[in-house]
């Protein structure tokens, strides 16, 4: 039998799977017509970041003004509002891969993903409430690629990429020189960016919720290595007892609760190597229990690479609800607050499409807990020149505030930007 004929047989039989799941799926809100598998070839395609040029901000829609909260950070990559106002942010890097390709090497030295790491948490404080953090401090140092914070009564709970540790911390407290708590240790590292493991605590403080990310694109270490990665961990924080929470989300990463419906969601990022526009990164309003097909199917069809394998798990996988484009890096997410229903998702940009997709943060209607309508641009102007591939910045994560201002983490551009209303 020639390859040829291979081929054609195993995408047949793809394609006959998909069918049969995708025809009692529900909708997936902003989800294009998905091409075939390997329709375009697989590209590497990292940005060159420039950096912000001297008054140049990002743009977002009107009725809205954008500040520079605070610059000249070191890759910051995840924001916490604290009760009074301060703002910490968690600032690490990819550490490099020595055994990496050369392009890869040089893809990730423009984009300024991978080296040295500050490993450390910072706090900013806006005093006078102005929308510029007039003063900040070294909050704690000496962390392992520190990623989610959550605090609550009295501990501030951080996220390595090895395991999850807590602090005793009062808000306003400007230094912490306690010895952390481990609370679980997590596998450490991952394919790619997927070292990053975000936290979420419960309304009653209760529950952690941990995400972590594949260690592969699609298993291709197998599946033992997939243990405890690939979905959300529910923690007791009183026990460190654990369970899995949801499963087969390849890197989930933004996680929030809905307001309407109390519903975890998450973004999740999806697969490399089968073609430009697939598969979509996506949100989703999470099951307790729920599988979500990684790394046997997407959208309801199976992975080509996992032909024929786990085929009893078609029945049971859940779709997404919101497509939010292929290879634009969903990262971040947080629902609007003081009543407003939006989620805004922060879209990083990948290095597997051919020409640019994401930088950008979109904003997604809601009404009753529900997704309405497909994504709209929210936060544009991060990518400088898309011809000649370079990016002021890249946004990575997102968090809001009750009198309707958004924060925006841009790590590539070393700033936390302030989006609010004014009018």
């Amino acid at each position: 039998m020639t390859k040829t004929l291979i081929a054609h047989l195993v995408l047949a039989s793809t394609m006959l799977a998909g069918a049969a799941h995708a025809q009692s799926a529900p909708k997936v809100v902003g989800l294009a017509p998905q091409p075939e598998p390997y329709a375009t070839a697989s590209v590497i395609n990292h940005p060159r970041t420039i950096g912000w040029p001297e008054g140049c901000t990002p743009v977002a829609p009107r009725g809205y003004e954008v500040v520079k909260f605070a610059g000249g950070l070191d890759y910051p990559r995840q924001a916490l509002l604290l009760p009074n106002g301060d703002v910490l942010v968690a600032e690490a890097r990819t550490k490099p891969k020595l055994d990496a390709e050369p392009e890869v090497q040089r893809g990730q030295a423009l984009s300024k993903t991978a080296g040295y790491s500050a490993n450390r948490l910072t706090l900013l404080r806006d005093a006078d409430r102005d929308g510029v953090a007039e003063q900040r401090f070294v909050l704690r140092e000496g962390l392992n690629q520190p990623f989610g914070m959550q605090y609550a009564d009295g501990r501030l709970y951080v996220a390595n990429t090895d395991g999850v540790v807590s602090f005793p911390y009062q808000p306003g407290q400007t230094r912490i020189t306690a010895a952390p708590k481990p609370l679980i240790a997590l596998p450490a590292g991952g394919y790619n960016n997927h070292w990053t493991r975000n936290l979420l605590l419960s309304p009653d403080g209760r529950t952690l919720y941990v995400s972590v990310g594949s260690a592969s694109n699609v298993g291709e270490h197998g599946m033992a290595e997939e243990k405890r990665r690939a979905g959300i961990l529910a923690v007791d924080v009183a026990s460190g007892r654990e369970r899995i929470y949801a499963s087969g989300l390849r890197n989930p990463v933004g996680m929030a609760w809905a307001p309407a419906s109390g519903v975890l969601w998450t973004a999740v990022n999806e697969r490399d190597e089968i073609g430009d526009d697939i598969s979509p990164d996506y949100l989703v309003g999470v099951r307790d229990g729920g599988f979500y097909g990684w790394p046997y199917s997407y959208y309801g069809r199976q992975d080509p690479r996992h032909a024929n394998e786990r085929r009893d798990l078609l029945a049971t996988t859940l779709m997404p609800d919101v497509a939010v484009g292929a290879h634009a890096a969903a990262l971040g997410l947080a629902f609007a607050k003081g009543g407003g229903q939006t989620a805004y998702v922060a879209r990083h940009g990948s290095w597997n499409r051919a020409s640019f997709s994401g930088y950008d943060v979109l904003a997604v209607p809601f009404s009753a807990g529900r997704p309405t309508a497909a994504p709209q641009p929210f936060l544009t102007g991060f990518v400088a020149d898309a011809k000649k591939g370079e990016v002021y910045g890249r946004p990575v994560s997102v968090q809001t505030r009750e009198d309707g201002a958004v924060f925006v983490v841009d790590d590539a551009g070393d700033t936390v930007w302030l989006v609010r209303r004014t009018s």
